[in-house]
């Protein structure tokens, strides 16, 4: 299976992130004659879905302009895209009792599409995951979707990942049931970023080179409690869920802060 072979260049306020992507050489000569200008990514890029993030704040971190970061507003989530590995590098939702409820019913369409927005040498295609023996994982579950036109979008290539078949029709379809279970009994928001994790060397899909992560993870936070966790689980048909692990945890394995100026209890 082709490797991709990640930037030097790495993600500037990322730790222990970019200390394991530096194992990993240049992308390609392209890539590596960027322009290596930091690209900050705030509030602004998603001011048409700052109601997805908790305090109305994305998570803070600054990415190297290799990674191509763009910020994706759809109906009932949020994306930064990459377009060095044609997946999100996170999708946020706000999630609660009413939204649920309103997701109940609504026929799952399976029209997956390519991300018009995205401009085609950063977006992965339908061609891409044929025949690669993975399964267009979503990070926003269809089944949080509160409307036709939301399910629709949650179809969108931006919202998926390169995924392992069994774990994301078993361990990660459970961990999706789990976490509306637990949005249903919640007293009022429940904030839910979900992602992937690449650890070199890293695996591609396809004629465009999708990165297949090595990790997968979905933190949930609880704004009424102040509680946050987060699940970790390898991208393998062997993978499970165990234990959840702590916001810290999350936070420095990945080098992203994900709830800025919020200290969740574990």
């Amino acid at each position: 299976m082709p490797r991709l072979t990640m930037p030097r260049f790495l993600p500037t306020s990322i730790s222990s992130f970019a200390v394991r992507l530096a194992a990993a050489a240049l992308l390609a000569t392209s890539v590596a004659a960027q322009a290596q200008t930091p690209v900050s990514v705030g509030a602004t890029d998603f001011s048409n879905c700052l109601s997805q993030f908790a305090r109305a704040t994305p998570p803070k971190a600054s990415f190297d302009a290799s990674w191509k970061p763009r910020a994706l507003c759809f109906y009932d989530f949020a994306v930064l895209h990459s377009g060095l590995t044609r997946t999100p590098l996170y999708v946020a939702e706000k999630l609660n009792a009413k939204r649920l409820e309103d997701a109940k019913g609504e026929e799952r369409t399976d029209r997956f599409y390519e991300e018009a927005r995205l401009p085609s040498a950063e977006r992965s295609t339908l061609a891409d995951y044929r025949n690669s023996g993975y399964d267009r994982g979503h990070m926003a579950p269809a089944a949080d979707m509160s409307d036709l036109r939301a399910m629709a979008q949650s179809f969108s290539l931006a919202n998926m990942v390169p995924q392992a078949p069994e774990n994301n029709r078993r361990t990660w379809a459970r961990i999706e049931s789990d976490t509306r279970k637990f949005v249903m009994r919640a007293k009022g928001d429940v904030y839910v970023i979900t992602g992937p994790y690449f650890q070199p060397p890293v695996a591609t899909i396809g004629p465009s080179k999708v990165a297949v992560p090595s990790h997968l993870f979905k933190l949930v936070y609880d704004e009424t409690s102040g509680r946050a966790w987060a699940h970790w689980v390898e991208n393998k048909d062997s993978g499970r869920a165990g234990r959840p692990i702590t916001y810290a945890q999350l936070v420095s394995i990945t080098g992203i802060e994900f709830l800025p100026g919020l200290k969740p209890l574990d």
